[in-house]
């Protein structure tokens, strides 16, 4: 149980030591979870560090930002956002013990047919809508707080 910790402060100090304005950090964080929870494993860092770059905002934010999915978090994410959007829109023909089973590869997303793979990907944007905005203003506020902390200590020893 100490590792999620450990995982937890070393993220925390990637965060705030980043050296661009703090607007800047968070939008780089807040893009890596779009491409994240958006776009397939395999593909993020394809697309998410080439646009970090575009949009001049934290690169490394934008790569670790999309690692909500990784290899061990796909098996109940995945599921989970195609489960949620096919009760919603489809009436709910999949259910969640077979997405669980099943093996989250192209394939075997294809042959559950086209309900399917549109559940996948509007769960997939779904999930970022939701969690973009959350970790944009999670981080913006974590880094202008360490820094006005950071502030406040070399104030007080410089007087």
């Amino acid at each position: 149980m100490r590792l999620p910790a450990v995982y937890l402060r070393f993220l925390k100090r990637k965060i705030v030591h980043d050296p661009l304005p703090a607007e800047d950090v968070a939008a780089g964080w807040a893009l890596g979870m779009f491409i994240g929870c958006s776009v397939p494993f395999g593909l993020q860092l394809i697309i998410s560090i080439p646009l970090a770059m575009m949009m001049r905002v934290s690169k490394l934010g934008a790569t670790l930002g999309t690692f909500i999915t990784n290899p061990v978090t796909i098996f109940f994410i995945y599921p989970a956002q195609t489960y949620i959007v096919n009760k919603l829109l489809f009436n709910g023909s999949l259910t969640f013990s077979k997405l669980m089973e099943m093996e989250w590869t192209w394939a075997s997303v294809r042959r559950l047919g086209a309900e399917a793979m549109a559940s996948f990907f509007l769960g997939g944007f779904l999930m970022a809508i939701i969690m973009t905005p959350i970790t944009y203003f999670f981080v913006r506020r974590l880094v202008t707080s360490h820094r006005a902390r950071r502030a406040a200590k070399a104030e007080a020893r410089g007087q």
